[in-house]
């Protein structure tokens, strides 16, 4: 069996396992409604896996080309600049603020990008939240231009060619957003339409 054949393996793995813990019903008691994340002990498993409920999607527009470092001994840091973009979903939509972020991706000397992100959002109401997470992209080397190239057009079937997943945290002082600043979520991406696009759930 390839090396290539085993990451294929593994991720398809991983997807089929988030599909299975998104399916299964009472795993959890914590339910997501337009006030946050409640507790109660309605259904509560201790052993379950955590279940996943989808906050929003954001389409983040960069600006190109990005920059980039010298190589180093731990690899080289390319910086994409956050253009702009939006956000929108079931419990939170708005804009991705202008300006006002990057991701410092370290892509380390086994090819593996090693993210850094932070940028603002801005909520449909007005709420400013600020976002930041860290996360792991990688692919086949013969795959890794098409997962870089940010300008080609959305292609959502195409991004099993590579892994793109973070775990995104959030602050903000708007008391309506508060249960924000109390979860852990985890992150879906793909690039493509001048930016990632980042899926984005919390963990139940």
């Amino acid at each position: 069996m390839t090396d290539r054949i085993r990451r294929r393996m593994l991720i398809g793995a991983g997807i089929v396992g988030a599909a299975a813990l998104v399916g299964r019903s009472k795993a959890n008691a914590a339910e997501l409604d337009a006030d946050g994340l409640k507790l109660s002990p309605e259904g509560w498993d201790a052993d379950a896996p955590p279940e996943l409920d989808f906050l929003f999607e954001a389409r983040v527009k960069l600006h190109l080309p990005a920059l980039e470092t010298a190589p180093m001994s731990d690899g080289n840091r390319v910086i994409f600049l956050v253009k702009g973009g939006t956000f929108e979903g079931p419990h939170l939509r708005g804009r991705v603020v202008p300006d006002a972020g990057a991701d410092w991706i370290r892509i380390r000397p086994d090819g593996t990008g090693v993210l850094d992100v932070r940028f603002c959002l801005e909520t449909h109401d007005n709420a400013l939240i600020y976002a930041h997470w860290q996360g792991r992209t990688w692919s086949a080397p013969e795959d890794a231009q098409y997962a870089f190239d940010v300008e080609k057009p959305d292609d959502p079937a195409g991004a099993w060619r590579y892994y793109f997943r973070s775990a995104p945290f959030f602050e903000t002082g708007d008391p309506r957003y508060a249960w924000l600043n109390n979860i852990v979520a985890v992150s879906k991406s793909r690039t493509g339409d001048g930016g990632p696009i980042h899926r984005v759930f919390a963990v139940k």
